[in-house]
């Protein structure tokens, strides 16, 4: 198949990598506004460069990949939608929930897939805690624990358009919190702290957080999330059963340092970036789309799924700044 991408930044050049190793993808399309970058990734990955994406759209791709800024990303949603050809987007739907709820209402009855872009439900260590908690081999859930710790900050310019650390990091926690578990999050209560980066504070951000997120089955997930790990990227959870308790990400790349006497777990070099930690995840995310592209599967991260993470992210954001816990019927209905 033909996979056109819009985007050809940090992600997007990823993601052109990635495609261009599947056995099913016989061609690439890229655009960019900067041509440079187009034209760099099309020479490494023997791509045709267009010059916009309604060219893109027009050049017989059978799919999109939307790695293009944020603000851009309803716009070439929406126009992948109505000329009919399958759109993988990388998360968020919108900058503005208000804008991703509008997307929703255009897109739905159209039969043109869309899967938004969270990593995390292709990793090997989700799926299975995901099944595990399926089976019913864990018993009924009391607490979840997930974690995400950067080991340095984004920079400026990224801080200060991203719309905080709930929307652009924690986000995937509460994306991967709901999909493994199976419920819904009904109310939140968040804090946060500046010991780090001041501009960071600057933008009216926090730089390390916490959240206790209430599930709607009574089940209680604690989140964790830094700018500031010294060691690496960490990601993990826990899942905590009354008949068992299970964890992702306790391998030997783990970027913690055990101080019990004798004990050399974890034994490997840390992970120290989000493309080290989940490149088979990434590569098993797109192998998906090219199966929703071809018909065989529904999207495995659909437009709902998103918002559904974006909202417990916006009552999270509120939760912070007002210092009180916060309903997701309260932000949804605001």
């Amino acid at each position: 198949m033909r996979i056109g991408i819009l985007g050809l930044g940090r992600i997007g050049a990823f993601h052109a990598e990635t495609l261009s190793g599947l056995d099913t993808v016989d061609s690439l399309v890229f655009t960019d506004p900067f041509a440079d970058a187009a034209k760099a990734a099309a020479e490494k990955f023997g791509a045709e460069v267009v010059d916009s994406p309604e060219a893109l759209l027009a050049a017989g791709v059978d799919g999109i990949v939307v790695a293009a800024a944020t603000d851009a990303h309803p716009a070439l949603i929406l126009a992948g939608v109505e000329a009919g050809i399958p759109v993988f987007c990388e998360k968020p739907v919108a900058k503005h929930m208000s804008d991703g709820v509008e997307v929703l209402k255009a897109v739905q009855g159209k039969g043109v897939p869309i899967q938004i872009g969270y990593n995390r439900r292709f990793d090997a260590g989700f799926v299975a805690a995901r099944a595990a908690v399926q089976s019913g081999e864990l018993g009924k859930l009391h607490t979840v624990r997930s974690t995400t710790l950067d080991p340095a900050p984004p920079p400026a310019a990224y801080v200060a358009v991203s719309g905080g650390i709930f929307r652009d990091c924690s986000v995937h926690d509460f994306d991967i919190i709901r999909w493994v578990t199976g419920r819904e999050v009904i109310e939140v209560y968040a804090v946060g702290g500046n010991r780090g980066a001041d501009y960071i504070k600057e933008a009216g951000d926090a730089d390390t957080t916490g959240a206790i997120l209430t599930l709607d089955d009574g089940t209680i997930a604690v989140v964790s999330n830094s700018r500031h790990n010294a060691r690496g990227y960490d990601v993990r959870m826990e899942i905590h059963g009354f008949q068992d308790s299970i964890a992702v990400g306790l391998e030997d790349k783990l970027p913690l340092r055990s101080v019990e006497p004798g004990v050399t777990f974890p034994a490997g070099t840390p992970h120290d970036f989000f493309m080290d930690r989940f490149t088979a995840a990434y590569r098993a995310e797109l192998t998906a789309f090219t199966e929703v592209v071809a018909g065989d599967r529904p999207s495995p991260c659909t437009v709902e799924d998103a918002l559904e993470a974006g909202w417990i992210a916006e009552a999270c954001t509120l939760s912070l700044h007002e210092h009180r816990p916060v309903t997701i019927a309260e932000v949804r209905g605001a």
